[in-house]
């Protein structure tokens, strides 16, 4: 009864994976690699035919596509992770609504900024488009900094989405190197440290990010 994993180490899997280790559930890491554009393998087109990475098969072979999707999956068929608040709690609804502004404000913007000449002529329009996109990226960090006040984005409460909102702070080709150890956002840093450290996911965080 295992569950698998298909994508990249340092994309959008993390998050992915990050839920199914703090949730102590089964699962194998199947690599798709980025650099060697295999998610647009035919046998990757097969899993997803978007070409997108995380996918998620569960043991019962249904597959899962988008980040956000197989965090709440996961969320919801390993309760006792306590991933998720309480439904019909406020801090329920406060999670839904911070997750769903990352993955459509934040999430979008970074294909841009990775590659603009997938939207625009190669040249200075990508290099414009690029330049739009990381705007947007670090507006939207800066947001998400402001609504912090604990060592969880809930507050004294760990959940899916300080793995969503860490997950955005890791991708210094995306969001600018310089800016993002600017200090320009030292709570949501604090928060990576913390995940970082959490017995389940440091495993996970290791293998993703040893090389930061």
């Amino acid at each position: 009864m295992t569950y698998t994993i298909y994508g990249d180490l340092r994309s959008g899997a993390f998050s992915s994976e990050a839920a199914l280790a703090e949730a102590g559930a089964p699962y194998t890491f199947e690599l798709i690699s980025i650099e060697k554009n295999a998610q647009k393998s035919p046998a990757f087109l097969a899993i997803n035919p978007s070409g997108k990475m995380p996918a998620l098969k569960t043991p019962d072979g249904q597959i899962v596509t988008e980040s956000l999707a197989i965090l709440l999956t996961v969320a919801d068929r390993f309760p006792a992770a306590d991933l998720l608040p309480a439904p019909g709690s406020p801090a329920r609804a406060d999670v839904y609504r911070w997750l769903a502004f990352m993955a459509g404000e934040i999430y979008p913007m970074v294909e841009i900024s990775d590659f603009p000449e997938r939207f625009v002529p190669t040249g200075v329009e990508a290099d414009t488009l690029r330049a739009k996109a990381r705007s947007r990226i670090r507006e939207n960090l800066l947001l998400i900094e402001r609504m912090l006040n604990g060592p969880w984005f809930l507050g004294e409460t760990f959940s899916a989405l300080d793995i969503y909102a860490v997950m955005f702070t890791r991708w210094r080709g995306t969001v600018g190197r310089d800016w993002l150890e600017g200090g320009h956002i030292p709570k949501l840093h604090a928060l990576a440290e913390r995940l970082s450290k959490r017995e389940r996911i440091a495993p996970v965080w290791q293998r993703h990010f040893a090389k930061d």
